[in-house]
């Protein structure tokens, strides 16, 4: 195992209450036969992420009972229904003082991102002043990967359902792409009309 391994922490964004799905949690949502929350922990950690840090908000007491989430450090966000942004900065603070060096953040409704995606935005990581995306057809998607340098600006950013999105916009010539395309799907889960993704 190399140093870069412990560096890079896999940090879940999971509080979603589903607005768009009849407030349904995305991460209590089933995908072949398992919680989306699962499935995305599993890909984190398939991808190389021996630390997970997943960040629960709707429904969070059900999620805890009945996700395996083993060996995850689970971060409660009381305001995600001020939307994603919060669940960001919760699972950023979480991380400080682990020893992470960077987080690579990945949505809990997108299981069309698979292990393969991620290993490679990963595989960017340099040192805490790194800054990598995924792309998909040169377009700029999830998961990324903030190292430590910048989560403090990445905080002060975060807000409403935006996360990073202006911190990117403000550092794009500081953004590494990396070309997802060819191996992942980078759909949303967001209407009752996306559930025909699930499987």
């Amino acid at each position: 195992m190399t140093d870069n391994e412990d560096q890079v922490a896999g940090l879940l964004l999971a509080a979603g209450g589903g607005r768009r799905l009849g407030g349904r949690p995305k991460a209590l949502l089933e995908h072949r036969g398992r919680l989306l929350v699962e499935h995305a922990v599993a890909t984190l950690r398939a991808a190389g992420c021996t630390r997970v840090h997943v960040v629960l908000g709707a429904r969070a007491g059900a999620v805890r009972r009945r996700a395996a989430l083993d060996g995850c450090v689970l971060v409660d966000n009381p305001a995600w229904e001020q939307g994603m942004g919060t669940s960001l900065r919760a699972g950023l603070a979480s991380l400080a003082g682990t020893g992470a060096r960077a987080a690579l953040v990945s949505l809990v409704d997108q299981p069309g991102i698979g292990p393969e995606a991620v290993a490679r935005v990963r595989a960017a990581y340099r040192d805490e002043t790194s800054l990598v995306s995924a792309a998909y057809a040169g377009v700029r998607g999830h998961p990324v990967l903030f190292g430590a340098a910048h989560w403090d600006g990445i905080a002060a950013t975060a807000t409403g359902d935006r996360g990073a999105r202006a911190y990117l916009k403000e550092h794009e010539e500081s953004v590494a792409l990396v070309e997802c395309g060819d191996v992942a799907q980078p759909y949303d889960i967001d209407t009752e009309a996306d559930l025909v993704h699930l499987e």
